[in-house]
């Protein structure tokens, strides 16, 4: 029998889960169960259950056939506990270290008693910690272990069941259970901290309450709020049927009365349309539990809980606002001198905006600008083919408007047009993010693709790094905007709702610019190549490095000169740098005319990646797109110490371990000669690696993730189009293979590795 049964229920929150696992696997006192209670949850959370389970087998898993809410989800943990101590744990907060071990020692201390009370922190998006309000509470001088008659400022504690260990057979004996609806917490914290005899304290912060930016359950506004006044009858319910506990009626009256006042002050909880009826149920409720004689406390907070006892909605209304005004007033009026004031840029923009939305224009961008490309692009050729209703336009910048494909619509950033798009547009569809002034109006749709799965840190993952050069709060202001965003692995929903907090939905539909590595055919690959100007028989490479935040300019971090010169001829290295970046400065004079192709400002990767026959990279997500396509990847990471320390990352690249390493890796140029002269870089070993890797990050991708997001999105359908299966993922064939199907496979170029293409042909998925 374990000496905690700790029961973690969890709907719908897989971006928080594991390092709520990991906080209670990871501590120091070792004598517990862990009961995981999946309540039917949509996404993730029941496999990181099981994965869980897997790696230890201190974990329970429960799998409830139906999606039944927290109380009964814990209630169901409850059944199957078999430790002395029971907690609670919610699946977005964590235990801080060591805490279990601090817990075991004082309740041996304290001779087990029925009810330990530890305190919390609430822990936020940026990182910040602040210990409870009531942590004085815990210091206090007074006996070891009592009864909440000794200690009756103990009721005034967030009454929840997660800072507690509860005896399990106390437990029992009191018949406890979580009833279903929100406030579940109120009918067990109440009659437990009354019934109990034996109550410690442990003066520790022992969890860490998340503070959720969005997709809290009580912050959401909803009837179901309405559950409050169920619970208090539970509560009022037990009191009735224990006599001797009746003297404290008028205190738990009077923590009612606040809470139903938090409840309908917060203006994310009681729906507008239902204040009313919310004041009269108040009315009814406190006439009906109200003891004899009692009086408010006098405090601030008095007079609206006099009205609220009333029903008085109106007079409670008028007195809050003349709170607002009392407090406001002075910074009210400084803003509006301010807007006076200002330029009057913007004006048609905001009469626009009063307009109705049309519901037949769609805005796209991608990379802040720069014209048709990517996701983006993908899903707006996919959209005029299914959806040719729907009138689109492109945002480019001005600098970039030759490069415009002929029939594209576009505006220029700040231009009337523009301002009239961006103000009356229903869909919205960007790889990036659109400027903090859009203004996201009711009836609007924003689509965030992301421009590819993330190795280095993103969003708020970023803030403890040298690389983080944002304003965390506007950025997450943008992000408050999407309604859907984009995945193609099941690695990237994790990181992207970790680090983007926010009530958007994931769309797991694989990346709309790969879809083209699955519908191209061997002509297009052989175009492509003969549009760059590759020989046929020629191996050719695309390297691919990405940005360095810890560098305010770019440096070639390979002597091309000596790696053309060390491949040798019949060899084509395709450059290729990160769009911050454009080109690369000069192709060394010594190299033979053609060996290097600078493709930097080429208008399609994908294009590119079609054209070649492997590809050498370092941190760039360019990686797992190129997977796609089943061919050789070679990773060069040179700097990968700096890198990680200056930006972080998610996983290491470098490790050589299966679903983590997409092929042979090199950690300085000679090594990544020798990588490359020797075969290495497309042997069996790197085939195997490139394999598991395709496996887990190509997950979604197979050829119709645009079509998937045009119906979802534009068109309103709710069942996506299945995953192929991946036996039936035919990736565009290799050059090689190309050449193949095409019937006219040349001798290889001067000079060219003829034993190499033998091998890169056996390696050929097709």
């Amino acid at each position: 029998m374990p000496r905690f049964s700790i029961i973690v229920p969890a709907y719908k929150v897989q971006a928080y889960l594991g390092q709520c696992i990991d906080s209670v696997l990871s501590q120091s006192y070792e004598d517990f169960e862990l009961i995981g209670v999946d309540d039917r949850s949509p996404d993730g959370c029941g496999q990181i259950f099981d994965e869980a389970a897997a790696r230890d087998d201190r974990v329970r898993v429960l799998h409830l056939p139906e999606n039944v809410g927290l109380g009964r989800a814990r209630n169901a943990g409850l059944e199957v506990a078999t430790g002395d101590y029971l907690l609670f744990l919610d699946s977005d907060d964590t235990l801080t270290p060591g805490a279990l071990r601090a817990v075991a020692d004082r309740l041996e201390e304290c001779a087990e008693p029925e009810i330990l009370v530890y305190d919390y922190a609430r822990s936020y998006w940026n990182h910040k910690v602040r210990r409870s309000r009531d942590a004085e509470l815990f210091s206090r001088p007074g006996p070891e272990v009592f009864s909440v008659g000794e200690r009756p400022e103990l009721l005034g504690l967030l009454m929840v069941v997660w800072n507690k260990a509860y005896r399990r057979d106390f437990v029992e004996q009191q018949g406890l259970r979580f009833p279903p609806g929100y406030y579940e917490d109120t009918p067990w914290t109440y009659p437990s901290m009354l019934a109990a005899e034996r109550i410690a304290l442990l003066d520790r912060v022992c969890v860490h309450y998340r503070q959720r930016r969005q997709g809290n359950i009580l912050s959401t506004s909803s009837r179901k709020h309405f559950d409050v006044f169920d619970q208090y009858d539970r509560v009022f319910a037990f009191l009735d049927s224990r006599p001797d506990l009746g003297h404290w009626r008028p205190v738990v009256y009077g923590r009612m009365l606040h809470h139903l006042h938090t409840v309908v002050s917060r203006p994310d909880r009681v729906p507008a349309d239902a204040r009313r009826e919310y004041f009269r149920r108040a009315a009814r409720h406190c006439r009906r539990h109200r003891p004899a004689g009692y009086r408010p406390a006098v405090g601030p907070e008095s007079a609206r809980l006099r009205l609220l006892a009333r029903g008085r909605r109106r007079s409670y209304a008028v007195l809050r606002a003349l709170e607002w005004l009392r407090r406001e007033a002075p910074g009210a009026v400084r803003r509006m001198r301010h807007a006076v004031g200002r330029p009057l840029l913007g004006a048609y923009q905001r009469i626009a905006q009063r307009l109705p939305v049309r519901r037949d224009l769609a805005v796209f961008a991608a990379y802040w600008n720069r014209g048709p490309s990517c996701n983006p692009a993908a899903i707006h050729a996919k959209l005029r083919e299914l959806a040719p209703h729907i009138e689109t336009v492109w945002v480019v910048d001005r600098r970039r408007r030759d490069e415009v494909p002929p029939g594209i619509p576009f505006v220029h950033p700040g231009s009337r047009r523009h301002r009239a798009a961006m103000a009356r547009a229903r869909y919205f569809v960007n790889n990036v993010n659109f400027p903090d002034s859009t203004v996201k109006r009711p009836g609007t749709v924003h689509l965030q693709t992301h421009h590819g799965t993330p190795v280095k840190y993103m969003g708020l993952d970023l803030q403890e790094h040298p690389a983080a050069r944002m304003d965390f709060e506007r950025l997450l202001e943008r992000v408050d905007r999407w309604d859907y965003s984009l995945s193609s692995n099941r690695f990237s929903t994790l990181a992207w709702e970790g680090a983007y907090p926010a009530g958007y939905t994931t769309l797991e539909y694989g990346y709309p610019r790969n879809d083209v590595f699955y519908t191209a055919t061997a002509q297009d690959v052989l175009e492509a190549r003969a549009e760059l100007g590759i020989p046929e028989g020629a191996v050719a490479l695309l390297y691919a490095p990405t940005h360095r935040d810890y560098r305010s300019s770019y440096r070639p971090r390979l002597d091309l000169a000596r790696l053309m010169q060390a491949l040798g001829p019949g060899h084509v290295l395709l450059t290729r740098m990160h769009y911050f970046h454009d080109r690369q400065d000069q192709t060394p004079s010594q190299i033979p005319d053609g060996a290097v192709i600078d493709v930097s400002g080429h208008p399609s990767v994908e294009r590119l990646c079609l054209a070649s026959d492997g590809l050498i990279t370092d941190y760039s997500s360019l990686m797992f797109d190129y997977a796609n396509l089943d061919r050789p990847i070679v990773v060069y990471a040179d700097d990968w110490e700096v890198y990680r320390e200056a930006r972080g990352v998610y996983l290491d690249v470098l490790s050589g371990r299966p679903g983590e390493t997409p092929g042979a890796v090199a950690r300085d140029e000679q090594e990544l000669i020798s990588v490359l002269t020797s075969g290495a870089w497309r042997d069996e070993s790197a085939a195997g690696l490139r394999a598991a890797f395709r496996e887990r990050f190509c997950e979604f991708d197979d050829g119709r993730a645009a079509e998937r997001v045009v119906r979802r999105v534009f068109l309103g359908e709710t069942t996506p189009l299945p995953h192929l299966p991946w036996a039936e993922r035919r990736p565009a064939p290799d050059p090689v293979t190309a050449l193949t199907q095409r019937g006219t496979v040349p001798a290889p170029a001067q000079g060219a590795d003829r034993d190499g293409l033998d091998r890169l042909r056996a390696f050929s998925p097709s």
